[in-house]
């Protein structure tokens, strides 16, 4: 009824450079650099992801380059020296690694990455087969739908069902992604479930209400 939300596959790119567990330090980097990505999955078999390995995972080499190893293991730990002692991608990943499936909302895949604090996620199948990546990048994508396209899926997909005529008589107006509602409507108890299916339409900045019960003219709060 409230429109098809975008999923994870709508948006993730399809064509994504991946290594192996033996990959070297140097071919880690290289396609590092030839994709300009700054993380790649680490895939076995038929190419299930076990790990990620990023820029993080690489520097701690570079880092321990000047400095004497004792004062290292003191500044980072056990598990910095192994990354700076590592040579293949499977010993620089992180694993498990933190991926998400192809069918989660956009919310969802954001939330993932807010608690893993990554900026992509590799896409995997039921069977944590790569199908794809997912970046920070593409998930803002939604905010850069047009205004008209959402006004009209707003009208179409919530004004319609919710508040529709003769009894409501409600305007939509989008610019800059900010959706103002103006008009009369019969029941003001709508308000807040109409707030709320709006900021759920993909591009939406923010909601503002310029409604009244009836004719009365009362102006409601947005």
């Amino acid at each position: 009824m409230y429109g098809t939300r975008h999923i994870v596959s709508d948006v993730m790119t399809q064509t994504v450079v991946s290594v192996g567990r033996r990959a070297p330090f140097k071919e880690v980097v290289r396609l590092m650099q030839e994709w300009r990505v700054s993380a790649l999955p680490v895939t076995e078999g038929e190419g299930r992801v076990v790990g990620v390995v990023s820029e993080a995972d690489l520097l701690p080499k570079e880092e321990l380059r000047d400095s004497p190893p004792e004062g290292y293991v003191r500044l980072r730990g056990g598990a910095g020296t192994a990354k700076a002692r590592a040579v293949t991608a499977g010993d620089l990943m992180s694993s498990p690694a933190v991926t998400v499936r192809a069918g989660a909302t956009l919310a969802e895949a954001a939330r993932v990455m807010a608690r893993a604090g990554v900026k992509r996620l590799p896409v995997v199948d039921g069977t944590d087969l790569l199908e794809g990546l997912v970046s920070r990048a593409d998930l803002l994508d939604v905010f850069l739908r047009a205004d008209d396209d959402i006004a009209e899926e707003v009208r179409r997909e919530i004004v319609s069902y919710l508040l529709p005529p003769p009894g409501s008589v409600v305007q939509v107006e989008v610019r800059d992604g900010v959706a103002t509602l103006t008009g009369r409507i019969r029941d003001t108890s709508l308000v807040p479930v109409a707030a709320r299916l709006v900021r759920a339409v993909e591009g939406v900045v923010d909601v503002r209400f310029d409604l009244a019960h009836g004719g009365s003219g009362a102006g409601l709060p947005g």
